[in-house]
């Protein structure tokens, strides 16, 4: 289990934590706490839904109380089984066990059609024979009361005969509905008879062909909650003006239930050149734009997984945006410094080269290789050293060499010498070019007396890092920048340079590495080991850069 950083927050600073704190206190639902975590299966979770995990789940074990974990799965056009599978998966990486208190909404199918019957006969109910235009014509608008449907006056027994013969699926997709008796003349419209039933003759992921009709959401979740004896449904804040709704739909039927869940709203995580709209990250991957939901460009926990970030850095990061109850948009290079905060010193630094020049050191033998000791990671000693090969010929980055370099270019040049990470001093001697003039080739002499930092009064300005040619393994680099950008109108757009793939070497040690393995490239930044790996040609994601500009508010 993650350590549960909800802990660390004083009391009095989390608006949520104190209404908590006071039901506790006036012994509202006999002082208990039980939460939920109510993910939809239509797509996978993002970095919004892991607040709603983290705030939910999180409280929930702050205070000693339950979690549950349910799937709102009543809309069957758009949840899959994979989705399901999906944030289960991504719910345990985040470090949360719900151990048996796993639901679904689809279990309650016949508890909530029960339900429904009960507010027809009430009077609270009716079948509607608008279509959903209609509907909205009829509804009104925000400063225009709506008007009553013509259906609105039914008998209960017309309602339930209709109801029955829509569960009986005698009737076509969109010809009825069943509708909530409310108030259509209400400030709010959510409550001018929302829509609780609709027919859908679709194949449902776990119930099959039961149902072909299916409960909406505003009227399945508040139930939901009470069945499963919830007491704080925490949710984001655009479901403000559906509390009403919430409240509604329990009150009508509170004797069914011994306690009557809270709707209690906080404004939704919302970052900086981010998009986290299904919608749209649906669209993304089903246009191809993206190489999947697990893209380490996207938003979702998947494949920020697969990038390298830690369930600890997002940990981190929510716990340091905090609990408000308004929107705000927070920088993106935030959840970045997390990430880098939390790797630095736990991950080994390792060597590679992203775009590499072949240099040659002419006065080192051959036939020579020696194995030099560099440190796993120099800030922390505990994570000892291993050995990388050295021979007559290496890779550089690139970079790290200009024919005419400009002033204070403290790295390698002709007659410059350079020290290279962990082993020799080499000097600059000669360059060697194509046909077309450019740099194939750069040849250095080496002194031998220079190992490993050796002399100590030896003032050499620039410190290179490199592989062995003979050694080093393949690798792909993918290098990622993000995926939206602020365009012209200040709205955001897909950034169609959003990753580069270089190729590139790494020392040996890392072909030992498997998929979600995170290590620091020297002076290049974090680096995670990719699925599509294979032994002969590693492939490595960029996590974050080395360095950012970004600094940290002050505490």
């Amino acid at each position: 289990m993650a350590e549960n950083l909800a802990d660390k927050i004083p009391a009095g600073t989390n608006f949520l934590h104190r209404i908590i704190e006071e039901d506790i206190q006036s012994g509202l639902n006999g002082g208990r706490v039980v939460t939920r975590v109510p993910p939809e299966p239509n797509g996978y979770l993002h970095i919004g839904h892991a607040m709603n995990v983290i705030i939910n789940a999180g409280s929930a074990i702050k205070y000693g109380g339950k979690w549950n974990l349910r799937f709102d799965d009543t809309n069957p056009i758009k949840e899959e089984a994979e989705f399901v599978e999906s944030i289960m998966d991504d719910i345990r990486w985040l470090g949360y066990d719900w151990g048996d208190r796993l639901f679904f909404a689809s279990d309650y199918f016949d508890r909530l059609y029960g339900f429904a019957e009960k507010l027809i006969e009430m009077g609270k109910a009716y079948v509607c024979d608008l279509d959903k235009d209609e509907i909205r014509e009829y509804r009104g608008t925000l400063t225009e009361p709506g008007k009553n449907s013509p259906y609105r006056d039914r008998t209960p027994a017309e309602n339930l005969d209709l109801f029955r013969r829509m569960r009986a699926g005698e009737l076509p997709d969109g010809s009825r509905v069943l509708r909530a008796k409310i108030d259509m003349s209400s400030p709010n419209l959510n409550m001018r008879d929302p829509v609780i039933y609709r027919i859908a003759h679709v194949s449902h992921h776990r119930t099959k062909d039961k149902w072909c009709i299916y409960p909406m959401y505003d009227f399945q979740h508040p139930l939901s909650d009470a069945m499963e004896g919830v007491t704080h449904s925490m949710c984001s804040l655009e479901y403000e003006d559906h509390r009403p709704l919430y409240n509604w739909v329990v009150e009508q039927l509170a004797d069914e239930f011994e306690y009557l869940p809270k709707q209690r709203e906080y404004a939704r995580l919302e970052l900086t050149n981010t998009v986290t709209s299904k919608r749209k990250l649906r669209a993304l991957v089903e246009e191809g734009r993206v190489r999947g939901w697990d893209d380490p460009r996207m938003p979702t926990l998947r494949a920020m997984r697969r990038r390298g970030y830690t369930s600890q850095a997002v940990h981190t990061f929510i716990d340091a945006v905090g609990v408000a109850k308004r929107y705000s948009t927070v920088d993106i290079a935030f959840l970045e410094h997390c990430v880098r905060e939390d790797l630095k010193m736990t991950r080994p630094r390792m060597m590679a080269v992203i775009d590499p020049l072949k240099v040659i050191i002419t006065n080192y033998p051959e036939d020579k290789v020696e194995w030099l000791p560099v440190d796993n990671n120099q800030e922390n000693p505990e994570m000892g050293e291993r050995k990388v090969p050295f021979c007559r010929e290496i890779w550089i980055e690139q970079e790290d060499f200009l024919e005419d370099p400009p002033k204070k270019f403290f790295r390698l040049y002709p007659g410059k010498e350079v020290r290279l990470k962990g082993a020799y001093c080499v000097t600059c001697t000669d360059v060697v070019k194509d046909g077309d003039g450019n740099i194939s080739e750069v040849h250095c002499t080496y002194d031998p007396e220079t190992l490993s930092g050796k002399p100590m009064d030896r003032k050499v300005k620039g410190t290179l890092h490199w592989v062995s040619a003979e050694h080093a393994v393949p690798a792909e680099m993918r290098l990622y920048e993000y995926l939206f950008v602020e365009g012209e109108d200040g709205d955001l757009v897909f950034n169609e340079d959003s990753l580069v793939i270089t190729q590139g070497y790494a020392e040996p040690a890392l072909a030992e590495a498997t998929p979600e393995d995170t290590f620091q490239f020297l002076r290049q930044g974090y680096f995670c080991m990719d699925k599509d790996s294979a032994p002969d040609k590693l492939v490595f994601n960029r996590t974050v850069p080395l360095k950012s500009s970004y600094k940290p508010p002050a505490q």
